[in-house]
């Protein structure tokens, strides 16, 4: 990454503790705050980030989000005996109050402007606060759920009011219900307000009847609101990632942020206690990648809960990997989401279509009964839930999250004489002889009996780069070639060819594409053009119409989102083969999305083939391929019916063979037993 990641920390936020006896909050430790950072020193992401001092939020900050009544009372709180501190807690719901946790409360506030200080100066591109105590459950005359001030609502204000940001999301994965942020933002139609949440109709702190998912926001915040309740405990990364792609993202799109904010709490990782779900720290590496090109990048996490100390360390470091550019991990155990997931997903879908053009395709609320409603009473319920809680009380074990290992080569270029290498890149040639089995092959099948030097010469150093690729040791490359078509049926044939490997082939324009090279499924083809394919459509060979071509932004967006990325993450390559055909008709910036959403598959490893005479887009394409965020979409139109027509067509052929691709229950999700 480029511009660096801010980190923001201060041990001093560790000084404060519960001193008496609550079950409800003995959980909420310093130990949160110094086991994360530990870790982050031990994975040597400290020495990368940069370092931002921490200052205590003003009065006048604070007041941004909360009331004049209520800041002068905590700030009696220093003051009080241990008699007192007990009596003002309990006006409050879930919280304790210590003599130094309004001076923590401060440092946690303005760590977080602090942070969106450092942002949106350009000082770094996006960073991370780790605070205590946490933000988003705090009102504004209320402390609640360990939390004093509330440190993302006050921020998403300052920044708007320090910096003129017009709209803010803020995306919650904390497994409770940000009702704080929710209540402070709820008719602003400014800020886009996210969280999913662990809800199990409405029997869930904060057992909120407003944290459902037909809460949509007030008044001309009707729509900016986004309520994702989970009503079955158990959700795993399949789960997540579903909801990004089919609700977050193309809402995210849309909306087009000038600054993005994550509620960053990780007691929705696995093995936490009060989230009990199952997603594993690595899913986080994925969740922030598919945020960091929105809002040109400017991303600002802020730690809220988690409370599992290994798993909360362990998706503390996942995140700030990505936030410094690191390759994510592949995604591991992506099965399709599980029923319960899938209704919380088609209600949550339908409460919008009215507000959200890209959702306006979305299915019905289903007239029968679904489990997102309490519809059981009495004895039978309670003996369920009894059972529920006992399975779930059993200890959790995890594997570790794979080693984050970054290339010494993030991007190498295959260019012809006469262009340029791009700055940060490294010129890549094919310096060994290549096995002379496979240069027989190349001259049988692509290159005829004539003398083909260059082409030679060029295949070569293709096989070369994607060879290295393989081993790690560059991350992506790009490649200018004078037959793109050729060049993209070699690559694919001799990645492919390798036991373990599995292609992803994207392909953005009408150039002819040869669907037998997806017959073993070693290889997944998605074309996108303006024109109905007349190739046989299989599993492995998803041919993507859109009437106006790649012109119409909004309809393209909403296929890759949609379509794409589901596709991607539960096909699961080695490789992302990117193939920009001549004349593909796609704008810079929407070529940049793609390029940049696509490397959060196959480890990074992205190869990205275009045909010569699109020397302009090599800049740009390389800058992506070495993190630089896409530039922004501007908000985008509805897109054409008929576009909508055609992906979701192909939406439903697919379903029953790609499980991220179903949005409703009745599509069958993964079982019963989440």
């Amino acid at each position: 990454m480029r511009m660096g990641t801010a980190l923001i920390y201060d041990e001093e936020m560790t000084n404060y503790k519960l001193l008496w006896v609550d079950p409800a909050c003995k959980i909420e430790v310093p130990e949160r705050l110094t086991v994360s950072h530990e870790t982050l020193v031990k994975s040597g992401l400290v020495d990368r980030c940069v370092s931002v001092p921490v200052r205590e939020a003003t009065d006048a900050d604070i007041l941004l989000a909360h009331s004049e009544e209520y800041l002068e009372a905590v700030k009696k709180t220093p003051y009080m005996t241990l008699e007192d501190l007990k009596e003002f807690t309990l006006q409050y719901g879930d919280v304790y109050f210590h003599p130094n946790i309004y001076h923590c409360a401060k440092l946690a506030a303005g760590a977080a402007l602090q942070l969106v200080d450092s942002v949106m100066t350009g000082k770094v591109r996006n960073g991370m606060a780790l605070v205590r105590p946490p933000g988003h459950h705090s009102m504004r005359s209320a402390a609640n759920g360990f939390c004093v001030f509330n440190n993302v609502a006050i921020a998403a204000r300052y920044a708007k009011q320090t910096y003129g940001v017009k709209r803010v999301l803020i995306v919650d994965w904390d497994i409770h219900h940000g009702q704080g942020v929710q209540y402070c933002f709820e008719d602003d139609p400014s800020v886009l307000y996210f969280s999913w949440h662990r809800y199990e109709h409405q029997k869930f702190w904060p057992q909120l009847r407003e944290s459902d998912f037909d809460a949509v926001g007030k008044e001309k915040g009707v729509g900016f609101n986004v309520n994702v309740p989970w009503n079955k405990v158990g959700m795993q990364n399949s789960d997540y990632l579903s909801v990004f792609c089919h609700v977050l993202l193309p809402v995210a799109y849309e909306f087009c942020p000038d600054l993005v904010f994550v509620c960053a709490g990780f007691d929705s990782a696995i093995g936490d206690p009060e989230g009990e779900m199952c997603a594993t720290p690595d899913v986080f590496a994925h969740l922030t990648h598919l945020l960091m090109n929105l809002a040109g990048g400017k991303l600002c996490a802020v730690l809220e809960g988690g409370y599992n100390l290994t798993s909360l360390a362990q998706s503390v470091c996942q995140t700030v990997h990505t936030l410094l550019g690191d390759p994510a991990p592949r995604p591991a155990n992506l099965n399709g989401p599980c029923k319960s997931a899938l209704e919380s997903l088609h209600c949550v879908r339908s409460a919008h279509r009215q507000n959200w053009s890209c959702l306006k395709h979305a299915a019905d609320l289903p007239t029968s009964d679904i489990s997102t409603k309490r519809i059981k009473l009495g004895d039978e319920e309670d003996t369920v839930d009894k059972a529920e809680e006992e399975e779930s009380a059993q200890e959790v074990f995890w594997p570790e999250p794979p080693g984050r290992v970054t290339p010494t080569v993030r991007t190498a270029v295959v260019l012809p004489d006469g262009v340029a290498c791009p700055d940060g890149c490294k010129h890549f040639g094919s310096t060994e002889d290549l096995d002379p089995l496979v240069v027989d092959k190349l001259k049988e099948n692509f290159l005829g009996d004539a003398e083909h030097s260059d082409a030679l010469s060029t295949l070569s150093s293709l096989i070369a780069l994607a060879e290295k690729m393989e081993k790690n040791e560059i991350c992506s490359g790009l490649a200018l070639v004078h037959d793109v078509s050729m060049a993209m049926k070699f690559v694919v044939q001799h990645v492919a060819s390798a036991p373990r490997n599995r292609v992803l082939v994207v392909c953005v324009g009408d150039g002819k594409v040869m669907s037998n090279i997806t017959e073993d499924g070693k290889t997944l083809v998605v074309q996108f053009s303006n024109k109905d394919s007349d190739e046989q459509k299989c599993k492995h060979y998803v041919p993507v119409c859109l009437k106006k071509g790649h012109s119409e932004v909004s309809g393209f967006v909403q296929a890759v989102l949609s379509l794409l990325l589901p596709l991607g993450y539960e096909y699961d390559p080695s490789l992302v083969l990117l193939v920009r055909m001549p004349d593909s008709g796609l704008s810079e910036s929407v070529w940049l999305q793609l390029t940049g959403l696509l490397q959060g598959l196959a480890q990074g490893h992205t190869l990205v083939l275009m045909q010569e005479g699109e020397e302009a887009c090599v800049g740009p394409t390389a800058s992506s391929l070495l993190g630089d965020p896409a530039p922004s979409l501007g908000q985008l139109l509805a897109p054409l019916p008929e576009d909508v027509q055609s992906v979701e067509s192909l939406r439903h052929r697919l379903k029953a063979d790609w499980k991220l691709l179903q949005t409703t229950a009745e599509e069958t999700g993964r079982g019963d037993e989440n």
